[in-house]
């Protein structure tokens, strides 16, 4: 168990503490005064701090926390036992012995969550190693590094800062990242990303961005506000316990003075009996201390967020970690998300000219755009794109691209664009993306390019039915014989095809008025999906290593492309959700019985310790839990 130095010493006056009163009740003395002192030492010792803190409190004007019950019960326990000489200063020590115990684990298992997430912290670079003229490899901050500069990665080094390789290969652990353990082969003009670890070769790479705007930067940004945004769980256990402790104070003091003020006017046998009263008080002031809904609720969102890290799972804030346990129906994106992306041209039909060329005139037109349909047509050309060969390019969102290739007005995009043009496209009876290409207005033939499913989207959308999703939904703005082919082979109930960016949010939104139930979660993996994300209740970035627009509007980030991540995402969160109420209910509870049994005299100091320090202790206990889900 490793302590921080704060932690050892409050081990040290624990144990210390418990070694002396043993001593002290071992010891013969006989003398009530000596025996206070030294009472009063130990107690000291152990209770310092909660003392200075309640003296604290009431002077900043928060006089009804933890630190100020415990301080009231404990020095009023020591006037009870010097008001009837009893020499009996057990209880007031044990009170705040077992509360410091209660706190260690407390702060132990805090910092036991905080190491989870240091270790995601760990993907922070220290260095950049730039090469000098003389070949020589110098370390300089990665703030100080511009774009477009090379540097070098060698093996057993974080990459600093994302960029594309331009010499070496190697493999790279992206485990801090993606929390898969499989490690990633790159090489020459494959894409590199920040926090990753070189294994093997040396890397020349190309920065593409700042380190401000690198991908380890985001990501711990990410992770280190996660905390400042409070679920409706914390929210309300904050406002139940400014409401809360207030009233026991009042309670406790009018259990204190209203029986035996009532005692003295009826003449009743005995008297008031004010130290039955005060000793009752102070116990209800223990039973009452709510340390264990204000310190075990937020420490279990803690606790399951950096669980969720730990699995490549970054979740903004606690408060989206409590609606995504609320999902009911899921909307898919599906270029990128639940299937790879990666398009291929595999036919090329009804051209009167070579096929070899329509592609080429196709590929021509296309390149400017960075949208995986235009990747695969110059792929496909596998020859360099000669840009000084295309002018007058035109993009048409949701339609294609027009230009002007070696003085031929091409049109390439979907059938959209051919109506738009006044062109009547030809059919085309295979299951893909359809490009369909026209030259100086005429019809030229189509170019089929598919798209692969991802191996584990099937997969997961029957584990999300199984987890408590009762829709799935596919919004995409391929062709409706796509779109229904990759839908009926994956399960989906519902798909809406050839939308427009800006459809999606509209289809969103019907869906959240026609189905209130519930909540819904949008999937998405790119720039295009940001306003959606933005829209639903809850978004969920896919694949989004190297997606500035997916981490800004996403409220979860997956670390990898893997539709199983959903599920893994939204298990958590209803994990850890039934854990804060297993917490709620077991808290309030025990402190409502314990509470009653005080009042009425049934429950001493001794019951009072376990109703405030057992249930903290056990309640944290349980919140660690959200750890290993």
């Amino acid at each position: 168990m490793k302590l921080s130095k704060k932690q050892r010493t409050m081990l040290t006056r624990i144990v210390c503490t418990a070694v002396l009163i043993v001593a002290l009740n071992l010891l013969p003395i006989s003398n009530f005064w000596l025996k206070l002192v030294l009472y009063l030492g130990v107690y000291v010792l152990i209770g310092y701090d909660i003392l200075r803190k309640a003296a604290l409190g009431i002077v900043n004007g928060r006089p009804t926390d933890e630190n100020f019950l415990m301080a009231v019960a404990t020095v009023g326990a020591f006037a009870l036992a010097i008001y009837e000489k009893s020499g009996d200063f057990n209880e007031a020590i044990a009170v705040m012995l077992f509360y410091q115990i209660g706190e260690f684990f407390q702060k132990y298992a805090v910092g036991k969550s905080r190491r989870s997430i240091s270790e995601l912290m760990d993907i922070r670079p220290d260095y950049a190693n730039i090469e000098t003229e003389g070949g020589a490899l110098e370390k300089v901050d990665p703030d100080d590094v511009s774009v477009g500069s090379t540097i070098i990665v060698q093996p057993g080094e974080k990459v600093p800062i994302d960029g594309v390789v331009i010499e070496g290969s190697s493999s790279l652990n992206t485990s801090a990242l993606t929390g898969e353990s499989l490690p990633r082969s790159v090489e020459p003009g494959c894409e590199v990303i920040s926090g990753c670890i070189n294994l093997s070769g040396v890397l020349k790479v190309r920065t593409t961005k700042a380190f401000g705007e690198s991908t380890v930067s985001r990501i711990l940004e990410l992770v280190e506000n996660s905390s400042s945004r409070k679920s409706k769980s914390e929210n309300f256990i904050s406002r139940f316990a400014g409401v809360y402790t207030p009233a026991v104070c009042l309670s406790a003091l009018a259990l204190a003075l209203i029986p035996p003020v009532i005692r003295l006017i009826a003449g009743m046998d005995g008297g008031p009996m004010w130290d039955v009263w005060v000793y009752r008080a102070l116990t209800f002031l223990v039973i009452s201390c709510p340390c264990a809904l204000v310190i075990s609720i937020p420490l279990s969102f803690f606790a399951g967020i950096g669980g969720a890290s730990r699995k490549g799972v970054l979740v903004k804030g606690s408060n989206y970690l409590e609606t995504l346990s609320k999902v009911r129906t899921v909307v898919f994106d599906k270029t990128g998300t639940l299937t790879r992306g990666v398009f291929e041209v595999t036919g090329v039909h009804h051209s009167p000219i070579e096929d070899e060329k329509l592609i080429e005139y196709a590929a021509l037109a296309e390149c400017s755009s960075s949208h995986p349909i235009a990747l695969s047509l110059r792929k496909a050309y596998g020859k360099f794109v000669d840009r000084s060969r295309v002018s007058g390019i035109e993009e048409i969102s949701g339609h294609g691209v027009r230009a002007v290739v070696d003085g031929v007005q091409v049109a390439a995009g979907n059938d959209k664009l051919m109506q738009m043009l006044g062109i009547e496209p030809v059919e085309c009876h295979s299951v893909g993306t359809i490009i369909h290409v026209a030259l100086d207005g005429q019809y030229a033939g189509h170019i089929v390019i598919s798209d692969v499913v991802k191996p584990g989207s099937k997969q997961a959308i029957a584990d999300l039915r199984k987890s408590g999703v009762t829709r799935t939904v596919m919004l995409t703005g391929d062709s409706a014989k796509v779109a229904g082919h990759v839908a009926a082979e994956l399960g989906i109930d519902k798909v809406c095809s050839e939308l427009l960016p800006e459809d999606k949010v509209g289809r969103v939104e019907e869906l959240l008025a026609n189905h209130p139930e519930g909540k819904l979660a949008f999937v998405g993996d790119g720039i295009n999906d940001a306003p959606v994300l933005s829209r639903a209740d809850i978004g969920i970035a896919m694949g989004a290593m190297g997606s500035d627009a997916a981490i800004e509007a996403a409220d979860v980030v997956l670390m990898d492309d893997d539709p199983q991540k959903i599920v893994t995402a939204i298990r958590i969160s209803r994990k850890c959700l039934g854990i804060v109420w297993q917490n709620i209910v077991f808290a309030i509870a025990v402190k409502l019985i314990c509470l009653i049994l005080g009042a009425l005299g049934i429950a001493d100091m001794w019951l009072a310790i376990f109703a405030d320090v057992g249930v903290m202790v056990l309640a944290v206990l349980n919140a660690m839990r959200c750890m290993r889900l």
